[in-house]
Formats: C-alpha cells, structure tokens, sequence
C-alpha cells in the first residue's frame, strides 16, 4: 500500500464512520437496528459508537485497496470520501 492510498483510506474510514454512526441520512439504519435488535444490544452499540464501527470501516478499506489496489474505481471513490470528510471538518471548523 503507497502513502497515497494509505491517505485516501484513511479519509474515506474517517467518512464511511461518520456517515454510520452520526448522519442524519443514516438514522433510518441505526434505527432499524436498535428495533430489529433492542436498544441495549451489541448491534446497535456498534452502529452508534464512532470507535467501534471504524475498526470494521478501517478493515474493509484494507481489504477494498489489497484487492483493487491502484483501480482507478477505488481512488476516485477514496478520493471523494476523503475530500467529503475533509470538507466537513473545515465547515465546522469555519462556521
């Protein structure tokens, strides 16, 4: 794995989280969840706490560059979670 794509995974883990475990886009999901499986349970823990549910992210972008690694698919993808991620930031930190 280059720097590069070690970068572009990152971001794209920071904004794959962020959309699970925060988004307003998401909540359907996460309520979904916590109605199929309860409140308490391990499930919907998961699906609601950044730190969890970004090892899983964090494996799947592994697992997404080892296998299409340098596709031009998955460094445009990469690319627009990053930039999203990093955008997102810089509102709220300009706001």
């Amino acid at each position: 794995m280059t720097l590069a794509e070690f970068l572009l995974s990152l971001g794209a883990t920071c904004r794959l989280t962020r959309f699970l475990t925060k988004d307003t886009l998401a909540a359907g999901f996460r309520s979904w969840i916590a109605d199929r499986f309860g409140d308490d349970s391990k499930l919907t823990y998961l699906v609601s706490c950044s730190w969890c549910t970004s090892v899983w992210m964090a494996a799947a972008m592994t697992a997404a560059t080892q296998w299409a690694g340098g596709s031009l698919a998955l460094q445009l993808t990469t690319t627009a979670l990053s930039l999203s991620y990093v955008a997102g930031l810089a509102s709220r930190w300009l706001d």
